[in-house]
């Protein structure tokens, strides 16, 4: 069996990456996503195993002791990470595992497993990007303002990557984003298996 897959995606708040992903799963159900592990309270609306795992301070650290996290970080005093085993384990079994996280974590990510593929999704504008911001309604002027810094920040990191898809539309960012995960299959190394039958029967 064929080796799964590992993709990295990235994206500044107001990129819509979180819409592009609800759009790509709801198409193609067999991708698996990773399931972060973090340390905060559980907030109204989310629910255990749908994007967190919700665990102790004691269980996360640990989690980081046992070398069990692919990459971690700490966020207003609350641990943040993406658990090694479920990824391993989809490898092996030859699925496709997506993973959402920032361009900090998406770089120790990338040295622990360099296999795996870098996708950013970028806003069509720095307008754009404003707009969708200030849109939300639920931040003062001065987080807006913290936001479209580390946006800025961000997207000055985003040549590091091995893909850019630009979410002018969400229905285009996510076919998009697909036939960058399919194609993954098609290389020589996923290919390696009827290369091998065919030289077999000369």
């Amino acid at each position: 069996m064929s080796r799964g897959s590992v993709f990295i995606l990235s994206g500044p708040s107001g990129s819509g990456k979180d819409t592009v992903l609800k759009e790509l799963f709801r198409q193609h159900p067999d991708l698996l996503f990773s399931i972060s592990s973090i340390t905060r309270a559980m907030r109204e609306g989310e629910r255990e195993g749908e994007k967190y795992h919700f665990i102790s301070r004691e269980e996360f650290e640990a989690m980081l002791k046992a070398d069990e996290l692919l990459e971690y970080n700490i966020y207003g005093g609350n641990y943040y990470g993406t658990p090694r085993k479920p990824v391993e384990a989809a490898i092996m079994a030859g699925k496709n595992m997506v993973i959402e996280v920032d361009v900090n974590g998406a770089e120790k990510i990338r040295c622990k497993l360099p296999e795996a593929v870098s996708i950013f999704i970028m806003p069509p504008s720095f307008a754009e990007l404003k707009r969708r911001l200030v849109g939300r309604g639920t931040e003062s002027d001065e987080q807006i303002k913290i936001r479209m810094q580390t946006a800025l920040d961000e997207i000055r990191r985003a040549d590091e990557y091995d893909y850019i898809i630009v979410n002018q539309d969400v229905n285009t960012a996510a076919a998009e984003l697909f036939t960058v995960i399919d194609s993954r299959r098609l290389t020589a190394e996923k290919q390696q298996t009827i290369i091998n039958e065919v030289l077999a029967e000369c």
